[in-house]
């Protein structure tokens, strides 16, 4: 791993402080927001920030370094529930994780398919 995970939690816990900020929060939050799922084998339930990009009802988020991190990998396959913040609201979607080639990851999260439609 690149980072020990106290400094991953100090990262984490910085970024999502920025996203709140009176002068910086407006600027962040156009790039930068938070996403909150439940790990596979754990149960347990984790938010951390992460980079997208929206167009419409698919949010995009691009996984940096994807072989140091792990959270990801709950949304391969057929992928999972999982909740996004996007203008001040919690949206529910379905996540679908997908490595190419290059092994870049990219984690497609569809905001139409909301909890309850799923199986």
């Amino acid at each position: 791993m690149f980072f020990k995970r106290s400094h991953l939690t100090r990262l984490n816990a910085w970024v999502s402080g920025l996203r709140t900020s009176p002068r910086w929060g407006r600027f962040v939050r156009r790039h930068i927001t938070v996403v909150t799922y439940t790990g596979r084998r754990s149960g347990r339930t984790f938010t951390i920030p992460v980079g997208y990009k929206r167009d419409g009802d698919v949010v995009t988020i691009g996984v940096r370094f994807p072989d140091a991190k792990s959270w990801w990998r709950n949304f391969l396959g057929a992928g999972g529930p999982i909740t996004i913040e996007l203008d001040g609201t919690n949206r529910t979607g379905h996540a679908v994780a997908e490595r190419d080639r290059r092994g870049r990851v990219a984690v497609t999260v569809d905001l139409a398919h909301s909890r309850s439609e799923q199986p």
